[in-house]
């Protein structure tokens, strides 16, 4: 049985329950927040629910789905900052205490449960966009010191997370400003292949690389 708490923040209405469980709901999206760290902070935890219902819908219109229902545990035995399963994401207790500026780390978490591709790859492209969506929705990127990295001539498309999104950043801009959203429909179609850069752009990957390499401003 839901026990309602009489309080509504910005049109967010939270249902505890257990101690530690809390609900969230507003516009028919709902996030619910399991939290095994006593330390865990009320202003991180407002962070985080602002975040996700203001990001969520932006990034299920962009992609064309409807991931509604997120399940985010606070744990201080996982040692790492976050991951994600289906619909359900874990958030290091250790990592968002020491960076707690840092909560867009669930930004990159969200857009993989609006991924939710049958297969992980390649890899380095699931990861880059989901990076490429933190840097488009994320809400305090800068004050959490985190940004698209400075190129140089060593990094592969391969990289994966920021020097991937980086080189989707320069493709969109000055090749096809849809071309996150069509590999984002080809990996969910179980259709991508390197043959995808052909039909979206014209050119191969290693072709585009190269002039990525040339020409690298964003």
């Amino acid at each position: 049985m839901f026990v309602v708490i009489s309080i509504v923040l910005f049109g967010i209405l939270p249902y505890c329950l257990t101690g530690n469980v809390v609900e969230y709901t507003s516009n028919g999206y709902k996030l619910t927040i399991d939290n095994k760290d006593d330390s865990f902070s009320d202003e991180t935890r407002q962070h985080l629910i602002n975040t996700y219902f203001k990001v969520m819908p932006e990034m299920n219109n962009y992609f064309g789905q409807n991931q509604r229902n997120v399940r985010l545990t606070v744990d201080p035995n996982y040692k790492g900052a976050a991951a994600t399963s289906g619909s359900n994401i874990v958030l290091g207790a250790e990592f968002i205490r020491n960076n707690p500026e840092d909560y867009d780390a669930v930004t990159h978490e969200f857009a993989h449960v609006v991924q939710n591709y049958p297969t992980y790859d390649p890899n380095w492209l699931v990861e880059g966009i989901a990076d490429w969506a933190r840097y488009k929705w994320g809400v305090n990127n800068e004050k959490g010191g985190w940004q698209l990295p400075n190129f140089n001539s060593d990094q592969k498309y391969t990289d994966s997370y920021r020097v991937t999104a980086r080189f989707l950043v320069w493709l969109e801009r000055s090749k096809n400003r849809d071309i996150v959203k069509q590999l984002d429909q080809a990996l969910r179609s179980n259709s991508y292949s390197e043959q995808s850069w052909n039909v979206f752009v014209g050119k191969s990957l290693q072709e585009l690389w190269s002039e990525y390499l040339q020409n690298p401003a964003i």
